[in-house]
């Protein structure tokens, strides 16, 4: 069956109200060819439309279909792209796919670098699947933002790193991209000795100089598992080499922001944590453009829990049940600094936070999101956890009750004896949580099967 066949149709939808059925296939909208998920979408933003449908028999029908502006249409296809997501072409020296430990599920092997999941979700991308004619569709259709995996400006770097002879041509389609005014924002891996000192210097100078197109770049350091046999030998950076690639990016987004009024590029948190740095104030992130790629996100995180506090009244503090929190090593200290904020104000509560070690994938894996829960199980097990046990919902697949290693929030529970609430990366939803008032672990499951709760935490 075609990847345009209609699965269903939303009942009271203008697709229903127009008359099209579940098994047709839709070829045109307004003469326009529809190939994917990118020609459905902007040519069935206007309120007129004319839709050309394929029947099974071969037969060919139009229909016309009044709707507001923007409203969709409401179709379902049978595949969300309305075609294959598309692999990845590279071998990147740095992939993360290529770290993983056998025997885990199919998709986690799976390494998409679909330009429609850059426009649609927010994935990044390396530019090197294009064809010229996807090139000019994004400039037609006016695809923006385009999020980008850049690493290196050097061409001859950039196939190096990248291992594909064509990566060099990224940088070509960025330019003109940047000439016809879309936005980028720009994610640079940063491997110790490779992509950064002078390299990443003339990286950021170029960049630069397609400001105002590259809206924003952020700079973090590559992860290193240790599944790493028969692979590219890299390091992993240091308190001394984070110290200095964080005043190098520091020094540069100053002079930037001195010219232009923004500071263009930021490192992730995770450099400062490891620099043993102390995170920059919320006004240095201006928009947090790249929270994604975790640049102020603790800072950010910070600003919304003391505001939360701010607005606690007395009477939220009263019989709280004690509680602890698990995480990445890395963000631990600046968790237990949130706890301790929140003692200031009520000496009675009782949390504990447990910075979980890395075994599954190596201990130089710090980040909360690849915290597996058999590394829960084993670290939290006999230890004093209260009545809940908090987590940042980064752990779980998005949507579902499931870490890493195919572990259950569930058998979490059973092993530890105690409820596991998922929490999501929000100040006021932690402080909830800390004072017992948050969502259930049920009801916070039910809650990201709504399409709002997506949105508003990706």
């Amino acid at each position: 069956m075609s990847m345009t066949a209609v699965k269903s149709v939303d009942p009271h939808s203008p697709a229903h109200r127009a008359g099209v059925r579940a098994g047709e296939t839709l070829t045109h909208i307004n003469g326009h060819p529809v190939l994917d998920v990118l020609d459905y979408k902007f040519y069935s933003y206007d309120p007129r439309l004319e839709l050309t449908l394929k029947g099974s028999d071969g037969s060919v029908r139009t229909l016309r279909v009044r709707k507001s502006e923007g409203e969709e249409l409401g179709l379902e296809f049978e595949t969300y792209l309305m075609d294959r997501a598309r692999s990845c072409a590279n071998h990147c020296i740095f992939c993360f796919v290529d770290q993983m430990p056998p025997g885990m599920r199919p998709s986690l092997y799976f390494k998409d670098d679909d330009a429609r999941l850059s426009f649609l979700l927010g994935n990044y991308l390396t530019l090197t699947n294009l064809s010229p004619r996807e090139v000019q569709r994004i400039i037609d259709l006016r695809i923006s933002p385009i999020n980008v995996s850049v690493h290196t400006t050097d061409r001859a770097l950039r196939a190096e790193m990248l291992k594909n002879t064509r990566a060099g041509e990224g940088i070509g389609i960025m330019e003109r991209f940047a000439e016809n005014h879309i936005t980028m924002n720009c994610q640079i891996v940063s491997c110790p000795g490779i992509n950064d000192g002078p390299a990443l210097d003339s990286t950021l100078t170029d960049l630069a100089a397609m400001f105002p197109a590259v809206n924003s770049i952020s700079v973090v350091p590559v992860g290193v598992t240790k599944y790493r046999d028969g692979l590219y030998p890299l390091k992993i950076y240091t308190q001394e080499t984070a110290a200095a690639l964080v005043d190098q990016v520091e020094a540069f987004a100053q002079k930037h922001l001195e010219a232009h009024g923004t500071r263009l590029v930021w490192c992730s948190d995770e450099f400062y944590l490891l620099a043993g740095r102390k995170l920059p104030e919320e006004e240095y992130f201006e928009d947090f453009t790249q929270l994604d790629n975790g640049v102020g996100m603790l800072t950010l995180l910070s600003r919304e829990f003391s505001r939360a506090l701010d607005l606690t009244e007395p009477a939220d503090w009263e019989e709280i049940p004690p509680f602890s929190i698990a995480t990445g090593v890395s963000a631990a200290p600046f968790l237990a600094k949130l706890v301790g904020q929140a003692q200031e104000k009520c000496g009675t509560i009782d949390g504990k936070v447990y910075p979980i070690v890395n075994r599954f994938f190596g201990e130089t894996i710090t980040v909360a999101g690849l915290v597996t829960g058999g590394d829960l199980i084993d670290q939290l097990r006999g230890k004093e956890l209260g009545r809940r046990l908090l987590i940042p919902a980064s752990m779980l697949r998005s949507g579902e009750n499931v870490f890493l290693d195919d572990v259950s929030t569930g058998d979490v529970e059973r092993e530890l004896g105690v409820p596991v609430i998922p929490v999501p990366q929000d100040g006021y939803e932690l402080l909830d949580a800390m004072l017992g008032i948050a969502l259930t672990p049920e009801t916070q499951r039910l809650a990201w099967a709504n399409e709002e709760f997506y949105r508003y935490n990706p």
